[in-house]
């Protein structure tokens, strides 16, 4: 395999699993936008569709491991993440907590970077947070992102962004760096083990 070629298996990840939540027309836009990329192979994690306990264990029960079992191998597997994620209470959801909590090796020496959504700060107060915690996981976030202030005020009732070129073009930027730091890092991985 061409290391340098072969696309960069990418997961993103639905953060909010709330009733009536705008996550799936920012992930719907987003998804259109990553998914036109030959670099990048995309899976989506919905956590909407995933119902890990809120206890953590060490020994989980054969029901705990079961839904683990159809979540862990995606995330391990992943080359790179793109977290999408609301703004609740100036943070970030507690459904991607526990998701971030109930893994561990899965996010280390892998790229992660954030589209966001919220009020008036775009959902960038629970990235902020978002970078600390991964950071403790040995993860690397890419620098830039994309938010949407307001956002129901940018998508029509059909999900269509109303004025897509900035956000496009973050879009593309932040995807750029995902795959730079995605390569550079599978690359290192085949020279040497993460040692962390």
């Amino acid at each position: 395999m061409d290391i340098t070629t072969h696309p960069l298996k990418l997961t993103v990840v639905i953060a909010s699993n709330r009733t009536g939540r705008f996550g799936p027309t920012v992930a719907d836009w987003f998804l259109s936008r990553a998914r036109l990329r030959t670099d990048l192979a995309v899976d989506v994690v919905d956590l909407a569709e995933v119902e890990l306990p809120t206890a953590l264990s060490y020994d989980p029960p054969p029901a705990v491991r079961e839904v683990l079992g159809q979540v862990t191998p995606r995330l391990d597997s992943a080359d790179a993440f793109v977290v999408l994620t609301p703004e609740y209470n100036h943070s970030f959801p507690a459904a991607l907590k526990n998701l971030i909590d109930w893994h561990y090796g899965q996010w280390q020496a892998k790229p992660v970077a954030f589209v966001s959504y919220g009020g008036i700060s775009g959902g960038l107060r629970a990235v902020e947070q978002l970078r600390q915690v991964f950071a403790e996981l040995h993860a690397v976030t890419v620098r830039d992102t994309v938010s949407f202030h307001n956002a129901h005020g940018h998508f029509d009732e059909d999900g269509t962004h109303k004025d897509p070129e900035a956000p496009d073009g973050a879009a593309k930027v932040m995807l750029d760096q995902l795959v730079w730091w995605g390569l550079a890092l599978r690359e290192a991985k085949t020279v040497r083990p993460y040692g962390g």
